[in-house]
């Protein structure tokens, strides 16, 4: 209808990927009535319309110089203008252009405040390389959209082509000789077409005696046959070079599999953003790295090999450790699911975990969320009757569970002989404190033990790849410099700040021209130019992007451009152009982990001179090494989470090599070591400095009050169990006893509980999954398993959830049945009010999503985020904001919120205290302690400021009350992580190895005045509502304990509301 054979053609002969989507974008493209706008992420799109248009282009960016002159002399001269890179915004004064607000019977159109000649032949494309652009809605009724972002199955034909053009280039050169040849016939054929319609058309009377037209139909019948002939003979041909070419098909379906997964990576950081010119490259570089091999067959599998390691590398040395994994993992998976190796209903057991809520475990060594899990695969054909078996032959599981690595050992009974992602199932439901380790193994097995050894590259091999138009990019973790590994390559090469060929620009205020002159200067010369920190001048990135841009061509081929950044706290706040991460090789450098790696690197700091500069030198090292020891323990301390820290904080080297200054010069100042002060000024300035929180400074000072000491010169100060401080030594000697003397890595070395460890495993492979689960491709329906669509899913699980939800409270009928408003009754009032707001916003937005998908509504970005988050098994953002903090899943969270609607409509049928309150049930506990301060006060007359609250943890559980006490409250619900309550003796105890957060008893909570309170031998500790702890801090609840309190504070012991 709108285009033939014969444009198709010539299109790819000027460059249009040969897939089918593509050609469709490119019909619509030249036959639009409105302006074209393409979305391009990969920029296929806009080089085949500057190859198509080659010199009558204008190509012009919004805010370069001059752009509106440009646009007015080809208004005026009707050219063709391509406004490239667009931002989600479009500046206004294109505004009458883009809605072709034309004045004057259509001559002109107004740009600002100037009336310019509109030719009508002028015509105008918008592109961006924004993957998913929000646009005004007017700009998109203005503009005809056209996604010309690669698909799955366009990609992999374009790498086929690459492929089979660098392994059989005959083959592919005779297949694009064939195609521009049978593209010329079809050209050729058209044309003498063309011309006998128009002859025919205009001839009159007896057209049989009109011997042009006679000899010209001869013609067109003669080049028919000889072009019919060739056609033939060329369909000939091309099967047999299609299927010499289907032989390279699994190697380009591997490598879009490739491209995909690793585009999908943004998603995890903003961070990560990969282009696909760059992804080109990898993938030629791979090709001519694979093995030769005689037979095709096995040629085929080293370019599969080679390609899937390349890509790897180039992907996984842009990653942090922390999601080194998740790619990896992700790529496996990808890889068995279009081999057909695995059931993706079985992943997707894997990776959503829909555990059966309320079932409690038969067996003691598996918690009821590990046997809701159990249960639930028990569901599934593959693993019937496997809680029967648990049950009974409960003695070889509960060895099998409680071994030190489950994951090396074998299953008991036949359960050893199912495939290994049907043991990652039932992995995952028994020790998930176990599954990042299981998963290495996975990938180990499936893929090869190379994508599993954390070897990273050296600075020399990366640096070989880049390039004038391929930066490097550092991205910056606390504590590491990477551009040492710079300055060192410069070095060997001759590029040094003395030969001025090496330029080192640290942005900040003011610093822009200065870089912009060092770019220029470098690109003409052929320098190197380190730009540091580019995220503090957030406002110049988008100059930085075009310069990089300008300087990719034409540029002197020894320029090398290194940019270092740090990634944003959360995307939302991530302002580095997409521009300038995609083309640049990505790497990142992290600190060591680890207990022994970070007491090594504390110590580099120093020298033997060091430790020879203080007169009192005994003094000077064993503080100078206990600081060592505190520098370590803060830093590694991060990786436990909030029960590490309730915040994350940068303490770096300066910290330390600060503080080893200060305490030199207050050593050789004072004939006393003045213990106090120097611990003031280390936990209070050097590293209290960074602290916000007051818990978090509590454990700041603990550590130093239990590091430096006066003790420490008696030689009997433990910095931890079995790691007593070193006596004098020299600088290798410290070293040598770092690696004699220190235990192995675990919780002790910080004073935490081994528990600490598992919390902190299990968290992290909760979070892998997570993310693993978002980052499934949207448009697979789940093969042929029969498993239901997104929609399905959405809709059943939204009725459900309507039909669940009761009715709000009505506050104005509650309000009338009360006769005195108590601190106690005004709580209840605003639980409801509160309560009302989130079940409305709950209703609203699930009556809102189903007219979406039946179709009565349009969808909104809401919409879909709602659908997303119901199918991902996640709380919905709007949902949150309303209500209060949890940890949990949507179906966890859901359950736990009809029983708080449910203890709400208990508490207001009659208002009378219940006998056993539940804490956690509010949205605001602190509103009801201060309740029981306030009504202790009005009853007593005493002065609410003087008062606290006393809590006295019982022996009993929420059953055996059936009435409340006279004064105050008896609480339950509450959760102790860190350590545990003896309820026998009363006090706090170490906690149960695999018992993470032990419940507590009942805790009868009552008023007294400040005065009386008793401070010996208690600890106080701080409640949390969930395990983030931080901002969801409530109260602090003194509790007694026989040990040191300072014991506890190390072990970061604290009661939780929810687990």
């Amino acid at each position: 209808m709108l285009t033939d054979d014969a444009d198709v053609a010539a299109w790819q002969n000027e460059g249009l990927p040969a897939d089918r989507m593509s050609t469709e974008n490119a019909t619509i493209l030249t036959n639009c009535e409105r302006w074209p706008l393409m979305v391009d992420p990969q920029l296929q799109g806009i080089k085949w319309i500057k190859t198509k248009y080659g010199e009558d282009l204008r190509v012009i960016r919004i805010g370069q110089k001059g752009y509106l002159d440009t646009m007015e002399r080809a208004l005026a001269a009707g050219e063709l203008v391509l406004i490239e890179n667009l931002e989600e915004s479009v500046d206004p004064v294109l505004g009458p252009l883009l809605g072709r607000e034309t004045i004057k019977k259509g001559r002109c159109i107004k740009i600002g405040d100037k009336e310019c000649d509109f030719n009508p032949a002028f015509r105008l494309i918008l592109h961006t390389k924004l993957a998913n652009p929000h646009f005004q809605p007017e700009l998109q009724a203005q503009c005809t959209l056209i996604n010309f972002t690669v698909t799955r199955d366009g990609l992999e034909d374009q790498l086929l082509a690459a492929v089979v053009n660098m392994e059989r280039p005959d083959l592919e050169e005779l297949k694009s000789s064939l195609t521009k040849q049978q593209n010329g016939f079809k050209i050729t054929l058209k044309t003498l077409e063309d011309n006998l319609l128009s002859r025919l058309s205009s001839a009159s009377g007896n057209f049989l005696g009109d011997t042009v037209l006679v000899e010209n139909l001869e013609i067109t019948k003669q080049t028919a046959a000889e072009i019919e002939e060739k056609v033939q003979e060329s369909k000939v041909t091309e099967t047999k070079i299609n299927e010499a070419r289907e032989h390279y098909r699994p190697a380009a379906a591997r490598a879009s599999l490739l491209y995909f997964t690793m585009n999908d990576l943004h998603a995890i950081h903003p961070m990560y953003q990969f282009s696909l010119k760059a992804f080109s490259i990898v993938f030629q570089k791979a090709i001519e790295r694979a093995a030769p091999e005689e037979s095709l067959a096995a040629r085929v599998l080293n370019l599969i090999d080679s390609i899937t390691f390349s890509v790897f590398q180039y992907t996984s040395r842009g990653l942090f450790e922390c999601d080194k994994l998740t790619y990896t993992a992700q790529v496996t998976f990808q890889i068995l699911l279009m081999s057909k190796e695995i059931n993706a209903v079985e992943l997707d057991f894997l990776l959503r975990y829909p555990a059966q809520t309320r079932v409690t475990s038969p067996v003691d060594f598996l918690s009821d969320h590990s046997w809701g899990g159990i249960k639930a695969l028990s569901s599934m054909e593959e693993f019937r009757n496997l809680d029967r078996d648990i049950e009974g032959s409960a003695k070889r599981w509960k060895k099998f569970v409680e071994s030190e690595c489950p994951e090396k050992e074998k299953f008991p009974q036949e359960w050893k002989n199912k495939s290994a992602l049907q043991r990652l199932c039932i992995m995952r439901a028994i020790r998930p404190d176990r599954m990042t380790y299981a998963l290495r193994d996975f990938v180990e097995e499936k893929l090869g033990s190379k994508y599993v050894v954390g070897r990273s590259l050296d600075f020399a091999t990366t640096f070989e790849e880049s390039g004038p138009a391929t930066p490097m990019f550092f991205i910056l973790s606390p504590g590491v410099d990477p551009l040492k590994d710079v300055e060192k390559q410069g070095k060997k090469l001759g590029y040094t700040f003395n030969n001025r060929n090496l330029h080192n620009v640290s942005l900040g205020q003011g610093q822009e021209v200065v870089a912009e002159q060092a770019l220029d200067l470098a690109a003409k010369e052929g320098h190197w130019v380190i730009l540091q920190n580019i995220h503090l001048v957030a406002k110049w990135l988008s100059s930085l992007e075009k310069k990089l841009e300008q300087h990719s061509e034409g540029s002197h081929q020894d320029f090398r451009v290194f940019i270092s950044a740090e990634p944003a706290p959360s995307p939302d706040s991530h302002i580095i152009p997409q521009g300038i991460l995609e083309n640049s090789i990505k790497i990142t450098n992290e600190a060591p982990t680890g207990m022994h790696a970070n007491l090594h690197k504390a110590l580099d700091n120093f020298s033997q001179d060091t430790l020879e500069m203080c007169t009192r030198e005994n003094e000077f090292k064993s503080i100078l090494f206990a600081l060592c020891y505190f520098h370590a323990v803060v830093a590694e301390r991060r990786k436990f989470g909030p029960q590490g820290w309730n915040r994350p904080y940068p303490f770096n080297t300066g910290d330390l090599t600060i503080s080893v200054n200060v305490l030199y010069n207050y050593l050789e100042a004072s004939s006393k070591v003045p213990y106090d002060d120097l611990r003031y000024l280390f936990g209070e300035i050097m590293y209290g400095g960074h602290i916000t929180d007051d818990w978090d400074r509590r454990l700041c000072k603990t550590y130093l009050e239990e590091f430096i000491k006066p003790e420490m010169l008696e030689g009997e100060l433990l910095l931890a169990p079995g790691f007593p401080l070193p006596g004098n030594m020299d600088y290798n000697g410290y070293h040598q006893y770092i690696d004699d003397a220190l235990p192995p890595e675990s919780p002790y070395l910080y004073g935490l509980h081994p528990n600490a460890e598992i919390g902190f495993l299990t968290q992290t492979s909760e979070k892998l999954f997570r993310i693993m689960l978002e980052m499934q491709p949207r448009d697979t329906s789940m093969g042929e398993g029969g498993v239901v669509t997104r929609e399905e899913t959405v809709k059943a699980l939204l009725e459900e959830m309507l039909e669940k939800l009761t009715d709000e409270f009505n506050i104005a009928e509650l309000m009338a049945k009360v006769e005195e408003r108590t601190p106690y009754v005004v709580v209840a009032f605003q639980e409801c009010e509160r309560m009302n707001v989130l079940t409305g916003e709950i209703k609203r937005s699930l009556k809102e999503l189903d007219l979406g998908l039946k179709g009565e509504l349009t969808m909104t970005s809401d919409m879909e985020n709602l659908q997303n988050a119901l199918f991902l098994d996640m709380v919905p953002e709007s949902w949150i904001k309303r209500a209060y903090p949890s940890t949990a899943s949507l179906g966890t969270w859901f359950a736990d919120l009809l029983a708080r609607i449910k203890e709400l409509e208990a508490w207001t049928g009659d208002f009378s205290l219940p006998s056993a309150v539940w804490l956690a049930g509010f949205f605001n506990p602190q509103s009801f302690l201060t309740a029981i301060m306030q009504s202790t006060a009005r009853k007593n007359e005493w002065p609410l400021d003087k008062m606290t609250l006393q809590c006295d943890v019982t022996k009993k559980s929420r059953e055996d009350f059936a009435s409340p006490p006279r004064e105050g409250a008896y609480v339950h619900g509450l959760f102790m992580e860190g350590a545990r309550w003896d309820a026998q003796t009363g006090i706090i105890t170490d906690a149960r190895l695999k018992e993470l957060t032990p419940a507590m008893p009942v805790i009868f909570i009552k008023a007294i005045p400040a005065d009386k309170q008793d401070t010996r031998s208690v600890y106080p500790c701080p409640v949390y509502k969930t395990r983030h702890r931080g901002p969801t801090y409530v109260w602090t609840f003194n509790l007694k304990t026989r040990e040191n309190p300072s014991k506890w504070v190390l072990a970061g012991v604290a009661l939780l509301l929810q687990t």
